[in-house]
């Protein structure tokens, strides 16, 4: 089983972007992403699987949750410690899809 850093060296690379925006379906802003440090683990999962998928909904979420691999495991045994995956829990739990937007640096 790979861990997380493992599974971001195979991630696309997003050195050009600096802030990801997600859109729930009622057209507003959801959640702001940064890439920065912190986050941009967060934002490479979440752009992949936007890439992927078309957005983030639930089967872009078991995706991701699959690449967080380790820390998934923390964020369910500690709700509100990694707000990134909370997020596709949720986007599991209560079937939401989220329309996905970079902005460059």
């Amino acid at each position: 089983m790979t861990n997380f850093a493992e599974n971001l060296e195979k991630l696309e690379n997003v050195d050009a972007f600096g802030l990801m925006k997600l859109f729930g379906e009622d057209g507003e802003v959801a959640a702001v992403i940064e890439n920065k440090p912190g986050s941009s683990g967060s934002f490479r999962v979440y752009y992949h699987v936007a890439l992927k998928w078309g957005g983030v909904g639930p089967k872009a979420a078991e995706e991701a949750l699959a690449l967080f691999a380790e820390h998934t495991e923390d964020a369910r045994a500690h709700p509100g410690k990694h707000p990134n995956i909370d997020r596709l829990l949720q986007s599991i739990e209560q079937d939401i899809y989220y329309s996905v937007r970079c902005y460059p640096v």
